[in-house]
């Protein structure tokens, strides 16, 4: 599959997750298989005044897969400008996102307010890609209510402004991440335009990456909730669509806690280790979800506070996996 001129291999994506997807993850999951990434959300109204945290959130320097940076904002111009800028950093692609459903960025009229006004997404759209020459994608939401299901009104706009690509949320905003996502909204706007079509919303494993696939006739999927603590679902979806459904053993104790470890390595060496042993506490939680004694293995990731105190954490779960068997 191609998004613009950009080749594609692979089946899954990871999805932008603001406070997640930051260098670090993009890069261990781009490890474990992920098609491409895409970064945490940039404000394109923060880059005109050279704000250091969204530049910082914008380095891609250590990136191996393809990477995609994404934008938000609701004015034309401001996001041309920033595509410029960002195009000096030779992302693989310009992700723009009009799916965000949390007030501080819709009550800007940016992220999922933009669904409200079809003409002016396109007017974004067209801006950014002129002013980038990037392949740029789309990420918008079935609609801003239950009564207001424009996905497809939106995405042919999109289209027609120039985008590479559409991956749809199938939930409203008012749903946030709550409830059941409406697979038939990807399915209708896969039918109705040209330009791939990538499905988000209850994928967390491969055979619902294959049963989406399937039920929508979108061109990938993308993950995002699903790898949280759990990059393998990559290697899981790729191996389970590659091998005809044959479904890869899950990883061991120890390989989650020996990723966990390097993925925390990661994040001390790109942020400093004060930062991001703050961060770290909530994926640690993430990767020991389910670990014999668990409960007890989250509460302690929230106290971490240097990699040493990771480090006799890991080595505590991965001695009382080895006394069980685990």
């Amino acid at each position: 599959m191609k998004i613009g001129s950009l080749e594609i291999k692979g089946q899954a994506a990871l999805a932008p997750m603001a406070g997640v997807t930051d260098g670090a993850f993009r890069q261990i999951c781009g490890g474990f298989g992920a098609a491409y990434t895409v970064s945490e959300m940039l404000s394109a109204k923060a880059m005109e005044f050279d704000d250091k945290k969204t530049a910082s959130l914008a380095d891609i320097t250590h990136d191996q897969e393809p990477v995609f940076l994404q934008l938000f904002g609701a004015e034309p111009l401001c996001m041309a400008r920033a595509a410029e800028k960002l195009c000096r950093l030779s992302p693989a692609g310009i992700d723009i996102n009009m799916g965000c459903p949390m007030p501080k960025i819709t009550g800007s009229g940016a992220g999922s307010a933009l669904l409200k006004e079809p003409k002016l997404c396109g007017q974004i759209v067209r801006a950014v890609k002129e002013a980038s020459g990037l392949p740029v994608t789309v990420k918008l939401r079935s609609g801003w209510e239950k009564g207001q299901i424009n996905a497809l009104e939106v995405a042919k706009r999109c289209e027609e402004a120039g985008a590479d690509g559409v991956c749809v949320h199938a939930r409203t905003r008012d749903q946030l991440y709550q409830g059941q996502a409406d697979w038939g909204v990807i399915k209708a706007v896969k039918a109705g335009v040209r330009i791939p079509v990538i499905g988000n919303g209850d994928v967390t494993d491969a055979p619902s990456a294959e049963a989406m696939l399937a039920e929508t006739g979108c061109d990938m999927v993308m993950v995002g909730r699903g790898a949280l603590g759990n990059p393998w679902v990559f290697r899981e979806i790729n191996g389970y669509l590659r091998d005809e459904c044959q479904v890869l053993p899950l990883p061991t104790v120890t390989e989650r806690l020996l990723v966990l470890r390097k993925h925390m390595g990661l994040m001390c060496e790109y942020k400093g280790e004060g930062r991001a042993m703050r961060e770290a506490r909530k994926h640690a939680g993430w990767y020991m979800k389910g670990m014999r004694g668990a409960a007890e293995l989250r509460r302690r990731a929230g106290l971490l506070c240097t990699i040493e105190d990771l480090d006799r954490l890991i080595e505590e779960a991965m001695r009382a996996a080895i006394e069980q068997g685990d």
